[in-house]
């Protein structure tokens, strides 16, 4: 008997043996590859927590504090007026009134009670400015060094699988946004064992996606974006004026224009500009520039370096101290009247502006930013519609305007000479008035133009008529068309990040605000999000080797106008023209995508 019981107890014991070491092969295959385990307190933990932070910047115009956000819709008064803020547009309107007069006192009044979220998610009801001053006192200062990643965003959703190594229970989660995947890492416990799916998209700030295929490729991109970019963490909303300046762009603008004056000159918080009314300043290409006043003449040396945000301009005149230093590109603004280029430098402010014209008779019209672009470079047409499609009339031609006034056109063997001018339009604020002469085919390039849109990329024209009323079209651009739509193959261009309407013409009626706030997003499978904070679903397709783009929304409005057969008119990495020419009475639409 005591035998048996040994035995019995013998087998138990091996049996139980066995059952450990079972348990424990199956729990090291549970834990899988370590580069896939995501581990609480790790670096890419902390990585991905602080990329999914809640960012609290983009409300700094209201509540001057980085690391919290209030909910919308909230109702302030500014200067006097009562805004009811109920989308992230109405910062606009509260930058207009605070930017309308500089010399006075803005003020801006919260209406409370108000609801703020934390950089963790949290929402809290806050009673007074008492309250909220407590919270905004714990994110610190302006542009002071915080935790959470702005220069890059996970492209959700992300999925993950979740294993226990004490009760063994698997779980799969998916994180649709920042909030799941903050509040995932947050309560993550140093025995669980997560693994996450692979591929993983990371968007960069500048619109870039990176692909990482483990853990570690994630990190490496997460490391290495968290500090390659401005985070726009100003109390001033203004600060985002400038996202897509370059210092190309800015030389183009001082050297083009002459006799700048001094609008606002601050210094150590003494206004300096009555000082210098007298002064008109002009900057050269080499880098030199001239302070000349009725009875004074001063020299000095400027320079610019940067992109973005984040362009500084050096000036130094030796003998007028008051404008020496390394300021930083604020804004840049040309309108109807005026180009004025502001510079900030802390609380210092210097704001140069010019009235200046150029080529020919303008009619009173200013016309500096179409003189600016259309006399840097070479041009070339890449859209030309009278009736049919004719822009193969001038394939291989380089359009050259010179400041003066002439023209030229060469196709490499021969050069043909024109003129230009610029006047008040038909329909548009200005119009470009060509001449080269009655050769074919530049007879069919004298008209008055009225101008569309003129960047240092593309100037659209159009002009109508006199006879039958028909609209013909003319685009002039930087880089020449290679295959009829720009050079780039539109699928995939569309599917590359996120779009917005430029401008949207309806038989010549713009109807570009109609699209305001709306961000389009084409699937690879050939449907397309149009958002606006409600989303809506569509179809797009290519056809005839993506010459044309076959749009649907259904009957939702305003995007119903958009459900048609559009030619494709040109095509870039960040713009897409289409044209649409009614079978019906002729009429033509225009349709412009910009990559956001």
């Amino acid at each position: 008997m005591k035998n048996t019981l040994k035995t019995l107890s013998l087998m138990i014991l091996i049996l139980a043996l066995t059952m450990i070491s079972c348990r424990e092969e199956e729990s090291v295959f549970i834990e899988g590859p370590q580069e896939e385990t995501l581990e609480a307190n790790s670096n890419i933990a902390g990585l991905l927590q602080n990329t999914a932070t809640k960012d609290g910047s983009d409300d700094n115009i209201i509540d001057n504090a980085s690391c919290i956000s209030i909910a919308l819709p909230v109702t302030v008064i500014v200067d006097g007026l009562d805004i009811i803020v109920d989308s992230p547009e109405d910062f606009d309107t509260i930058e207009d009134i605070f930017d309308e007069f500089d010399d006075d006192e803005d003020i801006l009044e919260i209406i409370f009670p108000i609801t703020i979220v934390l950089s963790d998610f949290t929402e809290l009801v806050i009673n007074d400015l008492d309250e909220l001053e407590d919270f905004a006192d714990d994110c610190g200062g302006e542009n002071e060094f915080d935790d959470d990643i702005e220069c890059a965003d996970i492209k959700y959703p992300v999925t993950a699988s979740v294993f226990n190594s004490n009760n063994e229970v698997i779980d799969t989660i998916t994180f649709n946004n920042d909030q799941d995947l903050y509040e995932f890492i947050d309560d993550l416990d140093e025995d669980d064992v997560v693994r996450v799916d692979f591929p993983i998209t990371v968007i960069l700030f500048d619109g870039t996606e990176l692909q990482a295929s483990n853990l570690n490729e994630l990190e490496n991109i997460l490391d290495n974006a968290k500090d390659d970019c401005d985070e726009d963490d100003d109390n001033d909303f203004n600060d985002d004026d400038c996202d897509n300046c370059t210092t190309d762009q800015l030389s183009e603008i001082l050297v083009g224009c002459s006799d700048w004056s001094v609008d606002k000159l601050e210094r150590n918080d003494q206004d300096l500009e009555d000082l210098y009314t007298s002064y008109r300043f002009n900057f050269a290409s080499d880098g030199t520039l001239t302070a000349d006043s009725s009875s004074e003449s001063f020299s000095g040396t400027w320079e610019t370096n940067g992109t973005g945000n984040n362009i500084s301009v050096v000036i130094n005149i030796p003998n007028l101290t008051d404008f020496n230093a390394t300021w930083n590109l604020h804004e840049i603004e040309q309108d109807a009247s005026e180009s004025d280029v502001d510079l900030r430098m802390g609380d210092d402010r210097l704001r140069f502006e010019s009235n200046c014209t150029g080529g020919g008779d303008n009619g009173g019209v200013d016309d500096s930013s179409l003189v600016q672009v259309l006399t840097t470079g070479d041009w070339y047409v890449t859209n030309y519609f009278d009736d049919v499609d004719e822009t193969a009339l001038f394939d291989g031609l380089v359009f050259n305007f010179a400041s003066d006034g002439t023209a030229m056109a060469d196709d490499g063997s021969m050069t043909t000479n024109g003129t230009w001018s610029t006047s008040s339009g038909d329909e548009t604020t200005l119009e470009l008035n060509l001449n080269f002469g009655t050769a074919n085919p530049f007879d069919e390039l004298e008209e008055d133009w009225d101008v569309l849109e003129a960047t240092n990329d593309i100037i659209r024209l159009k002009d109508i008529s006199g006879g039958d009323g028909t609209t013909d079209f003319l685009t002039f651009e930087r880089n020449p068309s290679s295959n009829g739509n720009g050079g780039s193959d539109l699928s995939t261009v569309l599917v590359d990040g996120l779009w917005t309407v430029s401008s949207y013409l309806d038989d010549g009626n713009d109807e570009t605000n109609d699209y305001n706030g709306f961000t389009f997003d084409f699937v690879a499978d050939g449907s397309v999000i149009a958002d606006n904070g409600s989303a809506t679903n569509g179809t797009w397709a290519g056809q005839n080797g993506d010459n044309k783009l076959v749009l649907d929304f259904g009957t939702v409005m305003p995007l119903d106008e958009f459900n048609d057969d559009w030619d494709v008119i040109s095509v870039s990495d960040t713009q897409i023209e289409l044209r649409d020419v009614s079978g019906g009475d002729g009429g033509v639409d225009t349709l412009i995508f910009v990559k956001q």
